[in-house]
């Protein structure tokens, strides 16, 4: 079976030791650009319409001079409010349909400037060639179901648990991966019925995705979803809100598809990456494990199930049993070997028992030998082996997870130990400099990846819409 994930992301499912005690964030931090804490900027304000009202949900987005954007929604008062911001030049942009626009072209924040800034939407001319809107289609329930942009919960700044952090932003990758469909489907030359103008709203919103309009690309998303509820045009917009940051309206989106469409895996599995995003843990377990129901032999909710659960300590009983079935009907995934063998690790009280320990070890050693260049499963070997406090077996599995994958700053970090323990101090004071090297460069491109964001529910695009009969 082919593996739907990296090599490169190999110690997903493993928990990653951290240097320094950090608070759970909700959801994927996003600041401008790295920033120190004590620099950090807030931009707050109300947006009304031409009338003095408060306008809710209007979209709000800030784009930075390098052309990095934050978009969030205005609240139930018109209130809105973007923090961690770095100091610079800013624009400032309001909209919503039936109200208007509004925008300040430069406006400048300086370090740990508080600035309150209010927008009056204006009224836009419609264009001459727009035709009347037609009555919203069945999918849209009363009151009507509406988002105008990305909601950024995550309000640019913050900080979160670097283990919980990465899984929720692979995830939100994987499930973004889910939703890519194959090109030459044909072409439209003249949007002439609801359908025609639909597919162009969706080949607009690719466009400006690739262009990195993230705005453009949720709204084109959006239109065309309006026009034509189908699997296909509902998941990748609620792919592309959960991509940006907005994982709220992104359930709204994909409870709207689950329920049109409740045989589809990849909506009930975009559903369980919206409720991880946010920080529930289990309802997203919930959802996934339905998705795992709908068609047992789909490998793509275990995987995510497998990638969630680096993110507890102790992987609830449904998901091991899950996992379970998963190396039960694929017995030749390396993967499947790896992630059943790091849940019944997890769910150990305090030490494995010899056949438990046995059967961990047989679940690893199956996953190296299926997927040579695993690093993670030799990384997890290396931590049984430990633990049991068989260190020169250890040693040599971190050695061999290094080798296959040398970035991995875990398997550094715990060969650093090993060798303390078997008093190798001059190995180990080596090691750790390479440790302190990948831990600086592995969090300088973790910086990045959250300002990016590019591909898991983007990998399910890949994938037919298909329902399962």
């Amino acid at each position: 079976m082919a593996s739907l994930h990296s090599r490169q992301v190999t110690t997903i499912g493993i928990v990653t030791l951290s240097l320094t005690a950090v608070v759970l964030l909700t959801l994927f931090p996003l600041p401008l650009r790295p920033q120190a804490v004590s620099e950090n900027a807030v931009l707050r304000g109300t947006i009304r319409d031409a009338q003095g009202k408060p306008v809710v949900s209007a979209t709000v987005s800030l784009q930075a001079k390098d052309g990095k954007q934050a978009i969030t929604s205005s609240d139930a008062q018109g209130n809105y409010r973007f923090t961690g911001l770095s100091s610079g030049e800013y624009v400032l942009r309001a909209e919503k349909a039936e109200c208007g626009e509004a925008a300040i072209p430069s406006l400048v924040l300086g370090p740990k400037e508080t600035k309150t800034v209010d927008l009056t939407l204006a009224p836009t001319k419609p264009a001459a060639s727009q035709p009347a809107s037609s009555s919203p289609p069945a999918f849209f329930d009363e009151p009507q179901f509406t988002i105008s942009g990305v909601t950024d919960t995550t309000s640019l700044g913050g900080h979160g648990s670097d283990t919980i952090v990465r899984a929720r932003e692979t995830i939100a990758k994987d499930t973004a991966s889910l939703g890519e469909v194959p090109s030459g489907s044909g072409s439209v030359t003249s949007a002439t019925t609801p359908y025609d103008k639909a597919k162009l709203h969706h080949l607009l919103a690719e466009i400006h995705e690739k262009l990195g309009d993230s705005l453009e690309a949720v709204h084109e998303y959006e239109r065309a979803a309006g026009l034509d509820p189908s699997e296909v045009y509902l998941f990748d917009w609620g792919s592309e809100l959960l991509l940006h940051h907005a994982p709220e309206p992104a359930r709204e989106v994909f409870t709207k598809g689950n329920r049109l469409f409740p045989r589809s895996v990849r909506m009930l599995v975009g559903l369980g990456a919206t409720w991880f995003a946010q920080g529930s843990y289990d309802e997203a377990v919930r959802r996934i494990c339905d998705a795992s129901d709908v068609n047992p032999d789909d490998p793509v909710p275990y995987l995510f199930l497998g990638r969630m659960q680096s993110a507890e300590n102790t992987p609830p009983d449904e998901v091991v049993e899950k996992l379970h079935r998963f190396v039960t009907l694929h017995p030749e995934s390396a993967e499947a070997n790896y992630y059943y063998a790091v849940g019944l690790w997890k769910r150990r009280t305090t030490s494995l028992d010899n056949a438990g320990r046995a059967q961990v070890e047989s679940l690893l050693n199956n996953a190296v030998r299926l997927d040579p260049k695993f690093g993670a499963a030799y990384l997890q070997l290396g931590i049984l082996h430990s633990e049991s406090r068989d260190f020169a077996k250890a040693i040599f599995e971190y050695q061999q997870a290094i080798q296959v994958s040398p970035p991995m700053e875990e398997a550094h970090y715990r060969l650093v130990q090993a060798y303390r323990q078997t008093g190798e101090s001059e190995k180990a004071k080596a090691e750790i400099q390479v440790y302190d090297q990948l831990a600086k460069e592995s969090a300088q491109k973790a910086e990045r990846e959250r300002h990016e964001i590019p591909q898991f529910v983007y990998t399910l695009r890949d994938q037919p819409a298909t329902q399962i009969p």
